[in-house]
């Protein structure tokens, strides 16, 4: 008898087997297809990098002047002793190459306020900007070039034992959001196809076999029917009318084990789940961005679009069913059958959703191939956890519109804000002394006291009242705490505060690249020394 021979997966499903199962083909290949630019060869930037390369981005680039010094090579895995008085951008991009073949990786070594200042087309290729420590005045020119080519800025502050990242990105939408629950039973709006399928069970002709194999989902229907003939046809709605239901549930079963009757009584808290449309999702159908389609409209809006015209007419206030079934107690043809009619309904609302999809592409003069059945798919089966992120500009922040009432109430309830101040202040200190604060040593009072007189200076200029400050500073142990531990930093980049920063913000730039998972909108900030972190929009 000859072998059977067994399909073995290709190297690249091999290799990224783990992060397959988070994001599928889909994700693999926008994550393989990005460009990412790291501006300042830090050792938080190479953390991020690393965390980027090994999982396959297609292409980095460093962009750094700098040479390696002593204090570098202490802070920075990716150097080593050898790198002495190297370009820094070409060593640390000789060992991260290291990690992945099949990453291109490039280096160039110009000094980034440069490059941003003189070159901005240098950064036209790439998808994805990764500021690492660069000065603020910089940073305000990068993020104006990003805003205006849609393109991922994320600044990245890291020193001593505290650091935060902000992102600044185009509007960013996300179909495949992945929340822990996405099963959509509508046991409290049957769909006929499973009203149907519930008629060919009747409960009390069958033998003890086949009772202890009928799906949950169908024993709860049918003690529902009843529930409904002694109710006017009402639902049970409390809480006790719910463990009346439960106690009828539970005198129906035949023996003390059958689970299927079991993890009906589980899931009787099902029926008090609404099948209103999510106030997230509705105010993106309400959005004028689905409202006012035009040929210029992304995909995303146009299947958003076309599902609210779904809800609105023959999904009578509901959403496209996904089709999905949890697993549970039943025997093969029952689980099948009921499979079934889940995803007849799924795949009957999915024509629907499809045919409004290609009527607006007509309309609009637009390909039906411009948006691919898999991708309208995808919508139709999360469409109840779609999120759209528009992400305040970094001008807004620092300089036009900056929130100033958020900014005085969060000062006064989270430490974690104060130093996203020291850093803003930081700034202003390196601008006004040419030197960073604390770098002549982690005691220097003078540093201290200097770097003060910049945190008011910040805080006026972000629209605080003189009253306000004045309170702030005094009565506040929080920023001076804040003040005196920046300076401690002694300006240096810490190897732990590194890699934790990394990989915070290389799972921000996976899921920016990917589309998938929900992004954190806009600021994080992690203080190592209490081992807490915040997330703030400002």
């Amino acid at each position: 008898m000859s072998a059977v021979a067994v399909p073995t997966p290709d190297l690249k499903s091999q290799k990224y087997d783990r992060q397959l199962r988070l994001w599928a083909a889909t994700g693999q290949t926008a994550l393989e297809s990005a460009t990412v630019c790291l501006l300042g060869a830090t050792s938080t930037g190479c953390e991020v990098l690393k965390n980027l390369i090994l999982p396959g981005v297609g292409n980095i680039t460093v962009v750094d002047d700098q040479l390696v010094q002593e204090d570098d090579i202490r802070s920075n895995f990716f150097l080593e002793s050898s790198s002495l008085n190297q370009p820094k951008a070409k060593c640390v991009v000789e060992l991260l190459k290291e990690l992945n073949e099949d990453v291109k990786a490039n280096w160039t070594v110009k000094a980034p306020s440069d490059m941003i200042l003189q070159e901005p087309e240098f950064f036209t290729p790439f998808h994805t900007i990764i500021a690492s420590n660069i000065h603020e005045d910089d940073i305000i020119r990068l993020a104006s070039f990003c805003e205006q080519t849609k393109k991922v800025l994320i600044v990245i502050r890291s020193k001593g034992l505290c650091g935060y990242f902000r992102i600044q990105a185009p509007e960013h939408a996300i179909i495949e959001t992945h929340p822990e629950n996405v099963t959509d039973l509508r046991l409290n709006q049957p769909f006929v196809q499973l009203v149907e399928y519930a008629k060919k069970f009747d409960l009390a002709k069958l033998d003890q076999t086949d009772h202890a194999h009928v799906p949950f989902v169908i024993v709860i229907l049918k003690y529902i029917e009843d529930w409904k003939a002694k109710h006017d046809g009402k639902l049970p709605k409390t809480y006790a009318e719910r463990n009346e239901l439960k106690e009828n549930i539970k005198a129906g079963k035949r023996t003390v084990d059958e689970e299927n009757f079991d993890e009906a009584i589980a899931n009787v808290w099902r029926l008090s789940s609404s099948c209103e449309i999510p106030s997230d999702v509705r105010r993106i159908f309400e959005d004028p961005a689905c409202q006012n389609l035009t040929a210029d409209s992304e995909p995303f809006w146009i299947i958003a679009r076309a599902i609210a015209d779904f809800v609105a007419n023959e999904g009578e206030g509901q959403l496209p069913l996904p089709g999905k079934l949890p697993d549970m107690k039943s025997d093969t043809n029952n689980y099948i059958g009921l499979q079934n009619a889940y995803r007849q309904k799924a795949l009957a609302d999915l024509v629907i959703v499809q045919s409004r999809v290609h009527q607006w592409l007509e309309d609009l003069e637009l390909s039906r191939d411009s948006i691919p059945a898999d991708t309208i798919e995808g919508f139709c089966k999360n469409a109840a956890h779609i999120k759209i992120i528009r992400y305040r500009s970094l001008l807004d922040e620092y300089v036009a519109k900056p929130k100033t009432q958020k900014i005085e109430t969060t000062l006064q309830q989270d430490e974690n804000l104060a130093y996203y101040i020291a850093y803003r202040a930081a700034d202003r200190f390196y601008s006004a002394y040419q030197r960073w604060p604390g770098d002549r040593g982690g005691d220097n009072e003078e540093d201290v006291q200097l770097l003060r007189q910049q945190v008011i200076a910040t805080l006026h200029n972000l629209g605080l009242p003189e009253s306000t400050i004045t309170t702030l500073m005094q009565r506040s142990d929080t920023i001076d705490k804040a003040i005196i531990n920046f300076v401690r930093f002694n300006n240096q980049e810490t190897p732990n505060l590194a890699a934790l920063m990394g990989g915070l913000v290389s799972q921000e730039v996976i899921k920016l690249i990917t589309h998938q998972y929900v992004p954190l909108n806009n600021t994080c900030v992690f203080n190592g020394i209490s081992s807490t972190s915040s997330v703030f929009e400002l």
